[in-house]
């Protein structure tokens, strides 16, 4: 069962590079060919660029583990960004700071209680700007219900 007391959990800052070869690879990865992405010197970070801050994101920097989800019985269930001007693009560096917004629970359909949580990432600008929120949902499904013979 998911901590409650997780909520308001902050990581430490860590820092996301925006770099103009991880944008082009990531456009091609997803299938882009949105010459913004890919041709330009100072170029545009596709939408869901900054899911790459998992791979930078240090053990400090990410307060996850205090929820203590069973992984057994976890599903990322929701991934959502929203911007507060343009997407960054290449060359800008980013201040990232995770924490766990909330951990609640809902009746599923099929077997029990589900316990969600959800996780937000802010992105700050080098002048301190907020450029973005990521926010992520993750879910413990109840373990299945027993069949009657």
């Amino acid at each position: 069962m998911a901590n409650a007391d997780a909520i308001g959990v902050e990581g430490a800052p860590y820092v996301l590079d925006v770099e103009r070869g991880k944008i082009r690879e990531f456009a091609r990865a997803t299938g882009s060919s949105n010459p913004d992405h890919l041709e330009r010197d100072d170029a545009v970070s596709p939408p869901t660029f900054l899911t790459t801050t998992l791979h930078w994101q240090t053990p400090e920097g990410n307060p996850w583990k205090a929820v203590e989800l069973d992984q057994k019985r976890g599903l990322h269930a929701e991934q959502q960004y929203e911007f507060f001007g343009p997407p960054p693009k290449a060359g800008t560096r980013l201040t990232c700071t995770s924490r766990i917004a909330d951990v609640y629970t809902k009746q599923g359909r099929r077997g029990g209680e589900m316990t969600f949580a959800v996780m937000t990432t802010d992105f700050h600008d080098e002048t301190g700007t907020l450029v973005a929120r990521a926010t992520m949902t993750g879910v413990e499904t109840a373990r299945p219900a027993t069949e009657e013979a």
